[in-house]
């Protein structure tokens, strides 16, 4: 049900400016409007979610631990799996950031006749989740072309190394390749595992539906149906100097590709993408395990009157000496 509803959400997406473009010529629309709308969405949601986490108290030490916690001097510590430093935070936080260390110390849990259990790595999630996401930073890089002039050197650079190939004419770029691989295997990863598409919801499938489509129209767009880059480029550069202007003969298919990216602006801050921001204020990533060391203590308990085993014993001396029991004091 799930995956019905988040691919037919996407294909009403499709048809709307498809239709809005093509019967209705709301070309301003499509094309000016909505990306402001995408744009300051995405803006104010992202800093709304930024400062609610930052907001949210943290009393106690609460790391995800996945090694020895420093204790004894004798007894080797593992600094960046259970750091207990700002240092070791700042080292552990890099490889979970840059190359997804704990995805790639994931493992699945197999049972078999016996019974038996057995736990394997899983490191094609990882490979597929690291390729997916470099890609998709080179894919958004090389746009910058479209909204910069000049175009910055590094952008220059990146665009080489990425159609090194030289496949056909226009170039073959490779994280074009890599990037309709990567989001598949993630789709075919929770159709096919039968525990993973358990519990898989729309709002798992529906984003990617939302990139396989954004990455198919792009494709179509750069080596199938020819899109006028300079008229693109105009309509980019008028949206970020907000001078917006609308050049005749962009196609259908650019405004869909267009409005595909402003819907995946809208939904990034109130879905679970926002992990992109959220890993820097996780506690459970940005704590030094440190509790041996430091005490926590809950700034807001209130005072609590306590009875002391002093004043137990002796409110209740005596009937702890007629039933038998020990006393410090006779």
């Amino acid at each position: 049900m799930g995956i019905k509803f988040s691919l037919l959400s996407v294909v009403a997406l499709v048809l709307a400016v498809f239709l809005g473009v093509k019967a209705a010529g709301l070309t301003y629309f499509f094309g000016v409007v909505i990306p402001y709308i995408a744009i300051f969405t995405f803006i104010g949601g992202f800093t709304f979610r930024i400062l609610k986490w930052a907001r949210t108290p943290v009393p106690f030490s609460i790391p995800t631990t996945a090694g020895q916690q420093k204790s004894l001097p004798w007894i080797k510590h593992s600094k960046l799996d259970n750091p207990s430093t700002p240092a070791g935070v700042v080292g552990r936080m890099i490889l979970e950031v840059l190359l997804f260390r704990s995805l790639f110390r994931n493992t699945k849990l197999e049972k078999y006749d016996g019974p038996k259990l057995a736990y394997q790595w899983e490191k094609w999630l990882w490979l597929f989740a690291i390729l997916f996401h470099y890609s998709f930073l080179v894919i958004f890089v090389r746009h910058l072309r479209f909204f910069t002039e000049p175009v910055p050197g590094f952008v220059h650079a990146l665009d080489s190394v990425d159609g090194m190939l030289q496949i056909g004419l226009p170039g073959l770029y490779i994280s074009d390749l890599v990037f309709i691989a990567a989001v598949t295997f993630l789709f075919l990863r929770r159709v096919v595992i039968p525990q993973v598409r358990y519990i898989s919801l729309p709002a798992d499938y529906f984003p990617l539906f939302l990139l396989l489509a954004l990455g198919l129209s792009g494709i179509l767009m750069r080596y199938f149906t020819k899109v006028d880059i300079l008229k693109v480029k105009e309509l980019a550069l008028g949206i970020v100097t907000f001078h917006p202007v609308i050049p005749e003969g962009i196609g259908v298919l650019f405004f869909i590709h267009l409005f595909l990216i402003c819907t995946l602006f809208i939904y990034f801050p109130f879905s679970k993408l926002m992990h992109l921001g959220g890993v820097f204020l996780s506690p459970t990533r940005n704590m030094p395990n440190d509790s041996r060391i430091i005490r926590h203590i809950n700034p807001w308990n209130y005072p609590v009157k306590t009875h002391t085993y002093e004043e137990y014993e002796d409110h209740f001396r005596e009937k702890m000496i007629e039933a038998g029991l020990p006393v410090e004091k006779e």
